[in-house]
C-alpha cells in the first residue's frame, strides 16, 4: 500500500509539472503600495539585427519599487514576441503578472508602456521568414546597419508623462480580449538568464528605486550590461554606479 502511494504521489508530481509547462511560472509578487506612475523616457538605438525591445517596468522588492531599465535583449527562439508584464489591483491588493514570450503577444493590461507596446498588442515589429523586422514609426534603428524595416503608424497612440502603470481601480480601465486570452492559455516562454540578470542588477542599484522621487538614473539600456541611459537619452553611466 505505500509503494502504491508514493507511486501515485510521484505521478501527481509529474501530471502538475507537465500542466505548468504551457503556463507561466514565475512567483506573482503582492503588495499594498501602488506602483508609481510611467515616465518618459528616450529609446537607446537598437544595437544589432535581432533585438527586440523590452520595455523598462516597475518591480517591486524588500526595499520597495525600483525601476528595471527598458533594454533590446535577443530573444530565446526565432518567431516568439514579448508581451510585457504588469500590475493590477486585486481585491485590495497590487499584483505583478510577470511577462512572458510567446508566438503572439497577449493581455498586458493595457498599459501603455510605449515603443510599440500601446496597451494592447505589438505594432514594433513583425517576424517575417525567420528574421525581424522593425517598424522605425516606433523604434530607433540605424538603418545603416539594419535594414530589415518598415514604417507603419497605425495604432501609435500618444505616451504621456506620469501615466498609470496599473490595471485597475485608480489605473487603467481594460479587460482582456479574447484573442488576449487565447494567447495566455498557449505554450509560455520564460524570461531569458540574460533578462533575470537585467532585472537583478536593477534592484542592486539603489539610483533605480522610486524613493529617488520617481526618477531613476538609468530608464533605458541598449543591451544587458551595456550602455545606460536617462530619460532625455544621454548617458547615464557615471551617475549609475552602485552604491
Amino acid at each position: 500500500m505505500k509503494n502504491l502511494i508514493k507511486v501515485l504521489l510521484l505521478c501527481a508530481v509529474f501530471l502538475a509539472s507537465a500542466s505548468q509547462s504551457n503556463a507561466q511560472v514565475q512567483v506573482r509578487i503582492t503588495t499594498t503600495i501602488a506602483p508609481p506612475v510611467l515616465r518618459v523616457y528616450t529609446q537607446p538605438f537598437c544595437p544589432g539585427d535581432g533585438y527586440i525591445w523590452i520595455p523598462g517596468y516597475w518591480a517591486y522588492g524588500d526595499d520597495g519599487y525600483y525601476w528595471v531599465p527598458g533594454v533590446w535583449v535577443l530573444p530565446p527562439a526565432v518567431d516568439l514576441y514579448w508581451t510585457p508584464g504588469y500590475w493590477a489591483f486585486e481585491n485590495m491588493l497590487y499584483v505583478w503578472y510577470p511577462g512572458y514570450w510567446g508566438a503572439s503577444v497577449g493581455y498586458y493590461g493595457g498599459i501603455n508602456y510605449g515603443f510599440g507596446y500601446f496597451g494592447t498588442g505589438y505594432i514594433g515589429g513583425k517576424w517575417q521568414n525567420g528574421r525581424f523586422y522593425y517598424n522605425t514609426a516606433v523604434n530607433r534603428i540605424n538603418k545603416n546597419h539594419i535594414r530589415n524595416v518598415y514604417v507603419d503608424n497605425v495604432g501609435i497612440r500618444k505616451v504621456a508623462d506620469n501615466r498609470p502603470s496599473f490595471n485597475g481601480a485608480g489605473g487603467v480601465n481594460y479587460k482582456s480580449q479574447p484573442n488576449e486570452r487565447r494567447v495566455e492559455t498557449a505554450r509560455q516562454v520564460q524570461p531569458t538568464q540574460e533578462q533575470r540578470t537585467h532585472d537583478q542588477s536593477a534592484v542592486k542599484d539603489k539610483g533605480q528605486f522610486s524613493s529617488q522621487k520617481n526618477k531613476p538614473t538609468t530608464m533605458s539600456m541598449d543591451k544587458v550590461g551595456g550602455n545606460r541611459y536617462k530619460s532625455n537619452g544621454r548617458s547615464s553611466s557615471k551617475s549609475s554606479k552602485r552604491k
